[in-house]
């Protein structure tokens, strides 16, 4: 039976990425309504006015769990929830002889703990045929020298959502993977990005990298797919095979 997501109400974290706003300029014109969450509230609120007025910004810290729930109240006292989408990301990279304890606990906190937190105060709140959506990412895949943070964390929210859609069904989890993706992000990783990616683009089977709007559609259909749980859903042009 098809699903649709007018009327669905659908909360973000992590909604300062240029992917979190393409996804939900897509679900607003799908006629869902959408929160976005970010430990920012200021950015987080300058975030939500430039992708629409009727986009709701509400504080969310994944390294607390006090905040978590407190999110969660306000969406309970709102109504409810019908899908939430992890999008956060903390590098945390470094070689490993390097890497800080620190560094390597908040990128924990972002992709792994504050997940699981997420699902212990809203997965209660998720209504009939809803969802919860983490974002893993090509590093577990395709590790490279210096992403062991990115490899280890990527790699453990796969395993995640599996365990997760067998604790919680029938409310069902998933993962997603993107692979190397066109956003601001990289603006303040490489000096030339655009030579990187026609050098990545030559050898992906795809023969590009990815856009914001490749993520969301994949989300989205994460999100309709009423028979699709505890699965990890790669949108990497075959970049795992290259």
């Amino acid at each position: 039976m098809p699903y649709s997501l007018k009327d669905k109400h659908v909360l973000i974290v992590g909604g300062g990425s240029d992917i979190a706003a393409a996804l939900a300029g897509d679900l607003l014109r799908e006629g869902a309504g959408v929160t976005l969450a970010g430990r920012n509230a200021e950015k987080t609120t300058a975030a939500a006015k430039a992708i629409g007025d009727a986009v709701r910004p509400i504080a969310l810290d994944l390294s607390d769990e006090e905040s978590i729930g407190a999110a969660a109240d306000q969406v309970r006292a709102a109504g409810g929830l019908d899908h939430l989408v992890s999008a956060a990301t903390e590098r945390g990279n470094a070689p490993v002889r390097s890497l800080e304890r620190r560094a390597l606990l908040a990128a924990f906190d972002a992709k792994v703990v504050g997940p699981i937190l997420l699902a212990k105060h809203f997965a209660p709140l998720i209504a009939e045929a809803g969802s919860l959506l983490f974002f893993s990412g090509l590093a577990a895949w395709r590790p490279s020298p210096g992403l062991v943070a990115m490899a280890a964390t990527n790699g453990s929210v796969s395993t995640l959502a599996s365990a997760l859609a067998v604790e919680l069904a029938p409310t069902r989890v998933n993962a997603l993977s993107p692979g190397v993706i066109d956003t601001s992000n990289w603006d303040a990783v490489v000096p030339d990005k655009q030579k990187l990616f026609q050098h990545i683009a030559a050898s992906a089977p795809a023969r590009r990298v990815g856009d914001p709007s490749d993520v969301s559609a994949a989300a989205c259909a994460l999100l309709t797919n009423p028979y699709i749980t505890g699965e990890t859903l790669h949108v990497d042009g075959g970049a795992r095979w290259s």
